[in-house]
């Protein structure tokens, strides 16, 4: 494997591990929207994504491109497979963005367009989390074309990640309005995020198990000695966080419940990783054969180390510039 091969796969694994956590609160925010009674607590939790929702999206399209550029042949069968869910979710994201700004411009649909963000964000967290439990667990291909029909892509497996996904991003949720909001609305938020991490600490560990005992490859990668002196590792660290965690939501802290959820999913991304190596399309595809000539590589590559920088530094300083606390009256409009 070449060394561009990895800097290109360790660049996509990046735009989608940012994706999942920046975009992942909002969604998540989203899907919480609804069971908050109050409205000017809706208006808050709303103006308190407002700088920064539409940029998040941004390290999905980076993803996308850069799995284009760099692996062509992963991106025809991931695309062929996957329409439906991924059609699914863009839809959802534009519905979701048009409720942002209309809910704000109206009194009268006011509710609805507050319904629509709600049910756009949930749709879309789904199809995510049902996207990465269908590459996970597999694609149908036959003679190099995917051959598993319209709705291959859906199976109890893909159904489980996607909830699980849902409920990961209701946590980074509720853990940003902790650290974002105060008064009741960051009450409320702290009992969402105490209910919602054991649901999804078990969640994750239906996925693992469910995963690791999904091919007898992946079961030797983990159990197998010495691999499981290493790995083991990995859920034992995710335990350690998921009751650091626990003790900070308890604790009233507010900053560290929402850094440590990043962590989780950091380290979830990281036993994904570790689970489908060296595949970019599990049991199909290795990075090495769906990459793109080196050549062609290196020329998008070089597009990529020239923009990048500016895309995290834009990123970091809209954070910066708009940390702190949102209160009630600092309303988007």
């Amino acid at each position: 494997m070449t060394e561009i091969t990895l800097m290109w796969a360790a660049v996509i694994a990046l735009g989608v591990m940012i994706y999942v956590v920046l975009d992942g609160f909002d969604l998540g925010i989203g899907m919480l929207f609804l069971f908050q009674p109050r409205i000017r607590n809706r208006d808050v939790m709303m103006t308190s994504i407002a700088p920064m929702w539409d940029g998040n999206e941004t390290w999905m399209v980076l993803g996308g491109a850069g799995l284009l550029a760099a692996f062509p042949k992963a991106y025809a069968l991931l695309l062929s497979a996957l329409y439906v869910p991924i059609i699914l979710m863009l839809l959802a994201l534009v519905l979701r963005g048009v409720a942002f700004e209309f809910r704000f411009k109206t009194n009268r649909h006011r509710l609805a367009w507050g319904i629509v963000f709600s049910v756009g964000s949930t749709l879309a967290a789904f199809s995510q989390g049902a996207i990465l439990g269908s590459v996970v667990q597999g694609i149908n291909v036959v003679d190099g074309e995917y051959a598993g029909g319209t709705w291959g892509w859906l199976t109890p497996f893909s159904a489980f990640t996607g909830f699980a996904v849902m409920v990961g991003y209701v946590m980074l949720g509720a853990t940003w309005l902790v650290m974002k909001t105060v008064g009741d609305l960051q009450d409320w938020s702290y009992r969402v995020a105490k209910i919602i991490l054991p649901i999804w600490l078990l969640s994750i560990g239906v996925v693992s198990v469910w995963t690791a005992f999904s091919e007898p490859e992946i079961s030797a990668r983990w159990f197998d000695l010495p691999n499981f002196y290493y790995l083991s590792q990995v859920p034992l660290i995710t335990l350690i966080i998921a009751a650091a965690c626990w003790w900070n939501l308890y604790h009233s802290n507010q900053k560290a419940p929402f850094y440590l959820s990043i962590a989780l999913f950091v380290l979830s991304f990281i036993g994904l990783i570790i689970s489908i190596w060296p595949y970019i399309v599990p049991r199909v595809l290795t990075l090495d054969q769906a990459a793109a000539a080196h050549s062609s590589q290196v020329f998008s590559f070089i597009g990529i180390a020239i923009f990048l920088p500016f895309v995290i530094g834009y990123t970091a300083v809209s954070y910066r510039v708009f940390r702190g606390k949102v209160k009630d009256g600092n309303a988007y409009h």
